[in-house]
């Protein structure tokens, strides 16, 4: 990955994280961190 598209990516990321703050309080970036936890939860298992 260039670093273009590394600064691209990382701006992306972190407006939607600013914007879901200001619009929705952080609900939907709490829902994916807990899915993502999840998530590593059912990989360990099948390790």
């Amino acid at each position: 990955m260039t670093n273009p598209i590394a600064l691209v990516l990382a701006t992306l990321i972190l407006t939607g994280l600013i914007l879901d703050m200001l619009l929705n309080g952080g609900g939907a970036f709490l829902f994916l961190a807990r899915k993502f936890a999840q998530f590593i939860e059912w990989l360990a298992f099948w390790r």
